[in-house]
């Protein structure tokens, strides 16, 4: 009972002298660095594209993967008219958290053009674009075939007057006006796009395969990370707090994982994994297998440290279980030196995905991976005016990865209260 007094005096002396927790005080110190603050801000707004880009990407179709052929390695800023054609097939609507997470498939495809014109015959006439440097061709397709999703074993379609009857893909016939068709063409189906970043060797919109990438190294970071930490917070704790022959065994076996470079450990597993499972959870397994060693080590001597302080001490005498003092006791008190070495290890998993995408054993196509864009345009970083799509996901590798390691800096100082006042 006087211990319970003398904790509810001590607690109600510090609040009312002001006193700020070792939380707080860690997070006023982290504010004050400002390139710390400014990575947490390019993370979380990276988080939030990884969420809702699907939404906002000018390509919202699954892994922004709608391919345009003849608008191939397009440069940056490139604007071009696209007729939509309804696809001849059954439209599946999605729900719309999955529209808003994954993206919805196209129902029309998309076709470039230079000018159209109607004629008599309820056609409309193209002048198609066939990339840049060549001519112009001319393509006529049937205006109830724009607008309509025919039938395929059926596509007969007979004019009369102002009026079309064709029979739709689900085997019914139906009519359709043919002045609301043009209508409809002129305001819903001509559209203007423009490409921001330009396009890659299929077509597809560089901005969007971006945004869409944002999601593949952060997921892999979070998820590696997690990994990491789980089998290094194990092991360095084990091995810090029972020393002797335990920790001669552990750090043997660390040792031996540390001698091999990182990126080797972690395309052994990779090649290990085949194809036994998808191969973007190959990759978490694999990045996060290959990073666990410097956190085993970390805690390790942390807990070297802490388990001789006098609170453990009072935990022991008062009869407290092993892993009761390291996972109440000690596991707290190492936080810091843990999420410092989180943020530096996120960066690092970004890198290892990003290195094992380049060389071709990563997340498969046609998911959008910044390592994977830059390996395939790596050609073209000496090519006159195509250097940008190899610049671009590797402008994003680098801001992403300075961002966690200038965020990692940040909490070491943070965490840092030697000789440091609020």
């Amino acid at each position: 009972m006087e211990v319970e007094n003398i904790a509810i005096f001590s607690k109600t002396f510090i609040m009312a002298n002001g006193n700020d927790s070792p939380i707080k005080k860690t997070w006023k110190r982290l504010l004050k660095n400002k390139p710390a603050i400014a990575s947490l801000i390019v993370i979380i707004i990276a988080i939030i594209l990884a969420i809702v880009g699907p939404s906002i990407a000018p390509d919202k179709t699954p892994d922004a993967d709608d391919q345009i052929l003849e608008l191939a390695n397009v440069n940056p800023g490139f604007s071009i008219k696209l007729l939509a054609v309804q696809k001849n097939r059954e439209e599946k609507s999605p729900s719309f958290f999955h529209k808003l997470l994954f993206g919805k498939e196209n129902p029309n495809e998309m076709i470039p053009i230079v000018s159209y014109a109607f004629d008599d015959s309820a056609n409309i006439v193209l002048q198609t674009f066939e990339g840049e440097g060549r001519s112009p061709q001319q393509k006529i397709l049937p205006i109830t075939d724009v607008c309509q999703a025919l039938s395929i074993t059926q596509s007969d379609i007979k004019i009369k007057g102002d009026e079309a009857s064709f029979i739709s893909f689900d085997d019914k016939k139906q009519t359709a006006s043919l002045s609301a068709m043009k209508k409809e063409i002129e305001q819903k189906r001509i559209l203007q796009k423009k490409y921001y970043l330009g396009t890659d060797a299929y077509g597809r919109d560089i901005m969007s395969r971006l945004l869409f990438g944002v999601r593949v190294s952060l997921s892999v970071g979070l998820v590696a990370v997690l990994i990491s930490l789980t089998i290094g917070i194990f092991m360095g704790s084990i091995a810090g707090f029972y020393r002797g022959t335990v920790d001669n065994l552990i750090m043997w076996f660390i040792n031996v994982i540390w001698s091999i470079p990182t990126i080797l450990l972690a395309m052994a597993i990779r090649f290990a994994i085949g194809d036994k499972i998808p191969s973007f959870l190959a990759i978490f397994i694999a990045v996060g297998l290959s990073m666990w060693v410097e956190v085993a080590r970390i805690v390790r001597g942390q807990v070297l440290s802490v388990r001789e302080m006098e609170y453990v001490q009072a935990a022991r005498g008062l009869g407290f279980t092993n892993t009761r003092i390291i996972i109440k006791h000690i596991l707290p008190n190492i936080i810091g030196p843990i999420m410092v070495i989180a943020a530096s290890d996120f960066a690092s998993a970004i890198l290892i995905e990003a290195g094992l995408s380049f060389i071709g054993i990563g997340v498969k196509p046609p998911t959008p991976s910044w390592g994977t864009m830059l390996n395939d345009h790596r050609v073209y970083l000496l090519t006159e005016g195509k250097a940008f799509l190899a610049l671009a996901p590797g402008i994003c590798i680098m801001v992403m990865v300075l961002a966690f390691n200038m965020l990692g800096n940040g909490l070491r100082d943070a965490f840092d209260v030697k000789g440091k006042t609020i």
